[in-house]
């Protein structure tokens, strides 16, 4: 009983110093802002990393994961003869909810175990002192560029993977469902047009949005953060490669439900 209770503690404990680390490497990566210009190829680099190899895989999660809830939602509507909602429905799940969800649990598994391992990597072959022995910050030099790139790279997959997910439902509902392509994205303009706010734009798109935005910083400060803490070879790179994944995927879904309820409350 008492070694149950010491791992109890150490386990807190060092769950409470890994956040707080986490929380310091943000403030000073995020004060590191004002080199983002000096930085700007780096970020362009990361950009492409972030953005666009990520890009097949989120295009065919967003067409399958719209054609499968068309699917599933259409078959139980169609029973109550209220099949023309699925398009309210499609739209608003996928932006409220669905849309910056699937690609932060894409983007983390493809992005963040990847900045986890590389910053890993340089840390346990002593990169990280060498530029510390240079006067060159690591959190200027390595994190600023990750963190900026997938602040900007999410919210932008996000908005696509929106798209093709209405697209994938629109597709299902007109061969399956025998509902018409134009009234289905009528119907899905019409349902996101109800909340107008920010110069006309739908409430729904830009808290989706702004969601995206916040597990984007959210996967690369974890990511970043698991990395720089690596020790002990190939195996702590690994081991902090699943951490930084783990830990993402809880942030996501509970930061995601706060959200939520800060945004709809």
């Amino acid at each position: 009983m008492i070694r149950f209770f010491q791992f109890l503690g150490r386990t807190l404990e060092d769950s409470v110093q890994g956040a707080g680390k986490t929380l310091a490497l943000l403030g000073s990566t995020t004060l590191q802002m004002r080199h983002a210009w000096k930085r700007r190829r780096f970020i362009l680099d990361q950009l492409y990393t972030c953005g666009i190899r990520p890009l097949p895989v989120v295009l065919v999660v967003a067409l399958f994961t719209g054609m499968i809830l068309a699917l599933q939602t259409g078959i139980e509507l169609d029973r109550f003869g209220a099949k023309d909602r699925i398009a309210a429905i499609i739209g608003l799940g996928l932006c409220r909810e669905m849309g910056p969800f699937m690609t932060a649990l894409i983007l983390t598994a493809s992005v963040g175990s990847g900045i986890a391992a590389e910053l890993g990597t340089m840390k346990v072959s002593e990169e990280i002192d060498a530029l510390e022995t240079m006067s060159i910050r690591p959190e200027s030099f390595l994190v600023m560029p990750r963190l900026v790139a997938m602040a900007i790279a999410t919210p932008l997959l996000t908005f696509v993977t929106d798209l093709v997910g209405i697209l994938g439902g629109c597709l299902v509902s007109a061969t399956r469902l025998r509902i018409a392509p134009e009234q289905y994205l009528k119907n899905v303009v019409n349902s996101l047009a109800e909340v107008l706010t920010w110069g006309g734009l739908p409430k729904d798109l830009y808290c989706g949005l702004a969601k995206a935005f916040v597990f984007g910083v959210i996967i690369a400060v974890v990511g970043s953060a698991a990395g720089l803490s690596a020790s002990g070879g190939a195996i702590g790179v690994g081991r902090a490669t699943r951490s930084s994944v783990i830990q993402s995927f809880v942030l996501i879904i509970v930061v995601g439900y706060y959200l939520t309820s800060f945004f709809y409350t």
